[in-house]
């Protein structure tokens, strides 16, 4: 007698059904390299993705503003070693502004921003202001080398002026405050006091370099010392007494 055995059908558990617009999304999700990908403004991006934001490398146009920025990026925000780059309109070419370092989209670290032609900073920043040690050159010629916070010369510097006179000493948002000298190179000249905001307040001036000095002063400053330091020590003792 022979049994015949069939087998059972395998009922399988119906699997987590995932809804048709998040398989979409993860298709359209941005991540690894991509080529350019372009916004609906005109902007473009060309680089690095994770999670669907610039991270990496890579180079964002922005139409309007006429400007480039090529360098590091982190979770969308230009972060690391990157350069600015504004457009020209009369030579319909880009023209660098900035380069150094980046943090959270603002100039952070060491980096040379240019002015114009003849003006531009080459030192640290710290949220998009010059801030730390930094030398900076003007159109006027000037040059000031020293520490800056936001934005003004603050703490130990040295301004030199496009004729060659210099002061060097301390600074407090961006004027004279502190001991310091000026050094009047075109007379031959050193005054050495104490500022208080842009303000001389009082020092002491005494020739210095006069023999070079292109214009100096008619007289040389005379220098002032005592003839009989004893005798003058004795009338004034006797003249404390006497009181």
């Amino acid at each position: 007698m022979y049994v015949l055995l069939t087998a059972m059908p395998h009922l399988k558990k119906p699997g987590k059904v995932v809804p048709l617009s998040k398989l979409w999304d993860r298709k359209a999700q941005k991540c690894g390299l991509r080529h350019t990908v372009y916004s609906v403004n005109g902007d473009e991006y060309t680089g690095d993705w994770l999670d669907s934001k610039k991270h990496g490398k890579g180079t964002q146009i922005w139409k309007k503003a006429g400007a480039i920025y090529d360098g590091d990026w982190k979770y969308g925000k230009r972060d690391g070693y990157g350069t600015y780059s504004k457009l020209l309109s009369v030579t319909n070419e880009y023209s660098r502004e900035y380069s150094g370092g980046w943090e959270n989209d603002k100039k952070h670290g060491f980096g040379t921003y240019f002015y114009s032609d003849t003006a531009c900073y080459e030192g640290e920043w710290s949220e998009d202001q010059r801030s730390g040690w930094g030398r900076m050159y003007y159109d006027n010629g000037d040059i000031y080398e020293g520490e800056w916070l936001k934005n003004k010369h603050h703490g130990q510097g040295m301004l030199r002026l496009a004729n060659e006179n210099r002061y060097e000493g301390n600074w407090k948002y961006g004027k004279k405050n502190g001991h310091g000298k000026f050094f009047y190179l075109d007379k031959g000249q050193l005054y050495e006091g104490f500022w208080v905001d842009g303000v001389a307040k009082c020092g002491t001036v005494s020739d210095f370099g006069r023999a070079e000095a292109p214009t100096p002063t008619i007289y040389p400053i005379p220098k002032v010392h005592l003839l009989d330091v004893r005798s003058v020590l004795m009338e004034t003792q006797s003249t404390y007494h006497g009181e």
